[in-house]
């Protein structure tokens, strides 16, 4: 039978409890919708509980995902004002180093090309990179200072979100899989979605599956091509706050912009407030494989010590890994999906899902109300990927 809202009928139901399913909730709630959240698992069950909590504004290139995160660093500050403290929100910064003077040049035309888009990013002199970070390896050419870069504890940050959420109205189900999405016959509309418990009536349906969001859109007679793409992370035993920063060296860009297949690995170093260190990330497309990937791992012990001699005799206390939603030019899909009416995504995001989640809302509950985005949505429109981009 179908399942109605308290207070009248739904607007839409989000799919995904992640970071960018709850941050939709959340927007949505706040702007006077009724929405319900459904998950085949828990609270930041996939990407998000397997993320570092990345908010970063220094990987990304001047255009439309740049844009996206300046407008999200703006929103994560305003979300600080109204969520908990339990988010572990820290505007730390982040310090990106050049190992020798070409990878440096490189480094300043990006971080050029950022500033005149609206980052905030200050070069730093080799001679100047230990005033910021006092453990930092010797001999680096020089780096970039990017204070808009910050931290999360995602999963809190995503239960957060959705407990303000349900504060404003919003229904959540947990552990309920979409077995199938509702269209009228004839246009082919939404009209909502069914699982194994009933169905759930509303006039729009918002991908936000993560990983599963191409299986989301095929359910809704559609094709979006997210893969995943496996990354790993290292966690030390607790230390001293010997890293102050985010810190990784300016190959890591070009890895977030590879579509390689094959493993890639560049160590982003971090303290956290409870005292370990975190290393990541690695990358490869390996379909849904959970195994343990040795080499990943000793790459990246070799890359965070590289950068941290400090921590060559730290020991790793654990592993973990997730799968980060790719699609093939590394945006986002966002928005009303034109080929299927009420049909919204909000997913592909890969590893900047987490930084990349209050504008996400933000943009899918303009685009629900029918409010004037505060982004143009076009270079996320899902039907660019018509001509077979997936690869």
């Amino acid at each position: 039978m179908p399942t109605r809202h308290p207070r009248g009928p739904l607007d839409a139901v989000i799919v995904g409890a992640g970071v960018v399913g709850a941050a939709c909730a959340y927007y949505a709630s706040r702007a006077g919708l009724a929405v319900a959240v459904v998950d085949r698992g828990s609270v930041a069950g996939g990407t998000t509980g397997a993320g570092e909590g990345n908010l970063l504004v220094s990987d990304k290139e001047p255009g439309p995902e740049l844009d996206l995160a300046l407008l999200s660093t703006r929103l994560w500050r305003e979300l600080t004002e109204v969520l908990p403290p339990e988010t572990e929100y820290e505007p730390k910064g982040g310090l990106v180093v050049a190992p020798d003077e070409t990878a440096l040049t490189a480094l300043r035309a990006f971080a050029d090309g950022q500033r005149k888009a609206g980052a905030e990013t200050y070069e730093v002199p080799p001679d100047r990179l230990q005033e910021l970070e006092p453990h930092l390896a010797d001999g680096l050419a020089g780096g970039f200072h990017y204070p808009q870069d910050a931290q999360v504890q995602p999963a809190r940050a995503a239960a957060q979100l959705l407990h303000a959420a349900r504060e404003s109205g919003a229904v959540v189900r947990l552990r309920e899989e979409v077995t199938g999405i509702l269209a009228a016959p004839g246009d082919g509309r939404i009209r909502g979605v069914r699982t194994r418990h009933g169905e759930l009536l509303a006039p729009a349906v918002v991908n936000a599956a993560g990983t599963w969001g191409a299986a989301l859109a095929r359910l809704a007679g559609t094709e979006l091509p997210v893969l995943p793409r496996r990354g790993f992370v290292l966690v030390t035993e607790p230390l001293p706050r010997v890293v102050r920063h985010k810190v990784y060296a300016a190959d890591y860009i070009a890895d977030v912009a590879s579509g390689s297949a094959a493993l890639q690995s560049s160590a982003v170093v971090e303290g956290t407030p409870s005292g370990p260190v975190l290393i990541g990330a690695t990358r490869e497309r390996v379909g849904f494989d959970r195994a343990l990937s040795p080499e990943a791992l000793r790459r990246l012990a070799v890359q965070a010590a590289t950068l941290f001699p400090v921590l060559a005799d730290v020991r790793v206390l654990r592993t973990y890994h997730g799968f980060r939603p790719y699609l093939p030019d590394h945006l986002p899909a966002i928005g009303p999906d034109p080929r299927v009416p009420g049909l919204f995504h909000a997913c592909g995001h890969e590893g900047a899902g987490i930084g990349l989640a209050p504008a996400t809302g933000h943009l899918i509950a303009a685009a629900l109300s029918g409010a004037q985005p505060a982004l143009d949505l076009r270079p996320f429109g899902p039907e660019r990927f018509e001509s077979g981009a997936a690869q």
